[in-house]
């Protein structure tokens, strides 16, 4: 008997290659199929339900397998300690056999971390773009309604993605918060963009992160949105760096 099971994990990526398992670099996927690997006593692969790149962090990743067997009782817990402290299996449960954390999500969370400061803080600064310059809240907040709702975000789309059938995706929502990745932390110079959708395209938060920022600095013109909008790609604007973004939720069914 077999059982299908679903993880949420959680991680720092700041010291890994993404989440994709490669060949000879350490990556998240990688560690977590060694742990399972181990504790099953043969190999499991995992299915996860987005590919964070290089230095992108997650509260809530989802991953899913098949176990042969019943799971050991505390499997979750067992994981965390042989993964922690970079790792954290928040939970493990049985899920329906045909369950698949990639392609049975109908939409994920993202957040984008901000520290406006000439000198980041020491606590911040592995999980916040450090922004040394003036940068109009009001105009950012104010660009953000542009973005909500359904576009084909090609032009917002990094060059090197797989080929996908459509590049249309639908912003339910996108805002500005006060406060950073790791909450309850906050100061002052804290910001957090967070964006809501049904799918994302390859480096597209990031791009869309450099994009606000270039304008409410005044780099870049108002226009750049519904040129970027309106191109078909690839992105030609300023990607922001990856150690300020978390994949903070993945839903499924009705959720969301």
């Amino acid at each position: 008997m077999e059982t299908t099971l679903k993880g949420i994990v959680a991680y720092d990526g700041t010291s890994f290659c993404g989440w994709q398992r490669q060949r000879e670099d350490r990556t998240v996927q990688g560690e977590i199929e060694k742990a399972l690997s181990r504790i099953a006593d043969q190999p499991i692969a995992i299915q996860g339900a987005g590919r964070t790149d290089s230095g992108v962090h997650a509260f809530g990743q989802v991953f899913s397998c098949v176990w042969p067997g019943e799971p050991p009782a505390r499997l979750a817990h067992a994981v965390s300690k042989m993964l922690a402290p970079e790792i954290r299996i928040e939970s493990i449960e049985t899920a329906a056999a045909d369950f698949n954390a990639r392609f049975s999500a109908t939409s994920k969370r993202y957040r984008y971390a901000l520290e406006l400061a000439r000198n980041p803080h020491p606590l911040s600064a592995r999980y916040a773009w450090q922004i040394p310059y003036e940068v109009d809240l009001a105009l950012l907040e104010s660009l953000l309604p542009r973005l909500a709702g359904t576009h084909d975000f090609a032009g917002f789309q990094s060059a090197g993605a797989q080929e996908r059938k459509t590049t249309v995706r639908t912003l339910f929502g996108v805002s500005l918060q006060p406060g950073g990745l790791a909450t309850p932390y906050r100061y002052d110079r804290l910001y957090t963009l967070e964006f809501h959708g049904d799918g994302f395209l390859y480096k597209m938060v990031r791009n869309l992160t450099g994009t606000l920022i270039e304008i409410a600095r005044g780099r870049f013109s108002e226009d750049f949105i519904e040129e970027a909008l309106a191109s078909s790609g690839p992105f030609t604007g300023h990607c922001a760096p990856p150690h300020g973004l978390a994949l903070a939720r993945v839903y499924y069914g009705d959720e969301a």
